[in-house]
């Protein structure tokens, strides 16, 4: 391809809605254009890279024995209704109806409408295992769109769903796909980890979520310094510690601590340490309050709270409930005392601490000497917290946990049972009885995986793309390209790598070096080839790899190998 006649309308300075460097150097690179908030146009340069994760994508998938069909983006109401996602999905399902008052969706998933074709489709056991996948445009009404392909509304996603007769047969096809995703971010050329997920929304039994490590990465994720584990930080798991006092229970103690509210305020008014200060958080459960009790010097994890009380919404309660259920307002609420009955979980922290400081249920007043099942008793003992820095591990006995930056790209889950009752979906096995289906759904965001890329490698001047998912492989940059000699050479490079496969794009324009030095630095392309008058000369071109900066100066049958070799040893790989 000619630069001259292509489409890549670069810009030197960055948009002012743009916030992450992935926005901000797609844009600048001329691969992308806002249409709406959330909604992009893939320009030339961005569907390239967008169509190399496609087709690696479709590589593994079908590698691994999945089979690629379309499934409609509008999805009628009827089908949500009936898997009882309608309401619960929210409002980032776009819902709109036709000219017969009919109600639809724009789909952002497909579980409803690829689990309604098996149910009408499969009748035996003998027609499962399948695994179904498609690469599609979805949709999802997002509050807050930002971050350009991070968190768009509009989408291409690859979703995939298996069908099997039993739950050790759906684990069969759950580790194929596992296996096959990180086959397709190994050749993605992304540094990446699997780690333990919460289901959401999908819902399910467990779920991975596969996250490429970078510094902006959104999403917090945990691994182990001495063996696999990892999940990300809403899953993430914690090995009850030691209490911090292992102490005869002290006289109970009223104290003043006027206009004292945190926890820091507090353990400095009273020269306490942090974790025996004892936050008495209260939430609404499904509009149902509820306390939740854990040590000062932790953050709760809503995730894990709305997990183990089984309730659909959580959120912080108002200050008009903290008083209704506490008596006091917001910053003296604690569990010693209460007016009425409330259900209160303590996290795994609190087992074994003593004499700790909680909210006395009155304005400017706190409790000292605090001590379970003497002052007050609660409902359960639970995993409530997020993990920190050097937590130990919970599943083995030697590491700690570290956390790290990372971003979603992909997304498997154990379905179960969970769409395929709703709907029915069931098989007659080999004695003529009718069973459930076992699902399986896996995801992968395709636009998303290149934004993710760029997060993760980028520099000062640009885009840094790995070789299998650049848009193009290499860029000849002539300079001074009407002189004759730099012309011809140019052209008879650029058509050599042709012939080899090679993905190329001549810089022909007339510009100064300068200018095509910056341009394609800043479009990322792994390799260039600079021809210019004085190396001619000696019968010589620059050789210049863009992630290192190293810059060889090579005859021109030595720059075209090292290109083949570099490119053909990166998809390899």
């Amino acid at each position: 391809m000619r630069y001259s006649q292509y489409f890549i309308p670069t810009v030197k300075e960055t948009p002012s809605d743009a916030e992450v460097i992935s926005h901000k150097l797609m844009l600048r690179a001329g691969m992308i254009r806002r249409l709406a908030a959330g909604i992009y146009n893939y320009l030339p340069l961005g569907l390239r890279s967008i169509r190399k994760v496609e087709a690696i994508v479709r590589e593994e998938m079908n590698r691994a024995g999945a089979i690629e069909m379309l499934m409609p983006a509008v999805q009628p109401a009827e089908l949500w209704k009936e898997s009882g996602r309608w309401e619960f999905y929210g409002k980032e399902l776009l819902r709109f109806k036709d000219r017969k008052d009919n109600e639809f969706c724009m789909g952002p998933t497909h579980e409803e409408v690829v689990t309604d074709l098996i149910r009408k489709e499969v009748r035996s056991y003998r027609q499962l295992p399948i695994n179904l996948y498609q690469i599609q445009g979805k949709f999802r009404d997002e509050i807050r769109p930002r971050f350009g392909l991070m968190r768009g509304r509009e989408f291409i996603m690859k979703d995939a769903y298996s069908f099997d007769v039993n739950e050790a047969g759906a684990d069969v096809s759950y580790a194929k796909m596992y296996k096959a995703y990180r086959r397709i971010f190994e050749r993605c050329g992304l540094k990446f980890r699997a780690v333990e997920a919460d289901t959401g929304s999908i819902g399910g039994t467990s779920s991975h979520e596969f996250m490429v490590l970078a510094d902006s990465g959104e999403d917090a994720i945990v691994s182990c310094s001495a063996c696999e584990y990892a999940a990300n930080m809403e899953k993430a798991e914690t090995r009850n510690a030691p209490a911090c006092e292992h102490a005869d229970p002290r006289p109970l103690e009223r104290v003043t601590t006027p206009g004292q509210k945190s926890v820091e305020e507090v353990a400095a008014f009273l020269g306490v340490n942090g974790a025996q200060v004892v936050k008495t958080l209260v939430l609404l459960a499904d509009g149902e309050p509820v306390l939740a009790l854990l040590r000062g010097d932790y953050d709760l994890n809503e995730i894990k709270l709305k997990n183990h009380l089984g309730c659909a919404e959580i959120e912080m309660a108002g200050d008009d409930v903290v008083q209704k259920v506490t008596g006091a307002p917001s910053g003296y609420a604690g569990p010693v005392g209460l007016p009425g009955k409330v259900k209160v979980v303590a996290d795994l922290s609190l087992q074994g601490l003593h004499n700790f400081v909680v909210g006395a249920n009155a304005a400017d007043t706190h409790l000292k000497n605090v001590n379970l099942e003497r002052d007050f008793s609660v409902d359960g003992f639970v995993d409530l917290r997020n993990v920190v820095l050097g937590d130990a591990c919970p599943r083995c006995e030697s590491g700690t946990l570290e956390i790290w930056r990372g971003i979603e790209v992909g997304h498997v889950f154990k379905l179960g049972t969970k769409y395929s009752k709703a709907l029915k979906a069931g098989y007659l096995d080999a004695d003529g009885k009718e069973q459930i289906i076992y699902m399986g759904c896996y995801g992968i965001g395709i636009g998303r995986t290149v934004a993710a890329c760029i997060e993760q490698n980028h520099d000062e001047n640009g885009i840094i793309f790995p070789i299998p998912i650049a848009p193009f492989q290499c860029i000849v940059s002539a300079l001074s390209a009407k002189e004759d000699a730099v012309k011809e050479t140019s052209e008879a490079i650029y058509q050599e790598l042709l012939e080899a496969g090679i993905e190329v794009l001549l810089d022909d324009r007339d510009e100064r070096p300068g200018f095509k030095f910056k341009d394609a630095d800043l479009i990322g392309i792994p390799l260039r080839i600079v021809v210019g008058a004085k190396n001619l000369a000696d019968g010589r071109v620059e050789l210049k790899e863009r992630r290192s900066g190293a810059v060889e100066l090579l005859t021109i049958a030595e720059a075209v190998a090292k290109v083949k070799a570099t490119v053909k040893e990166a998809l390899q790989a």
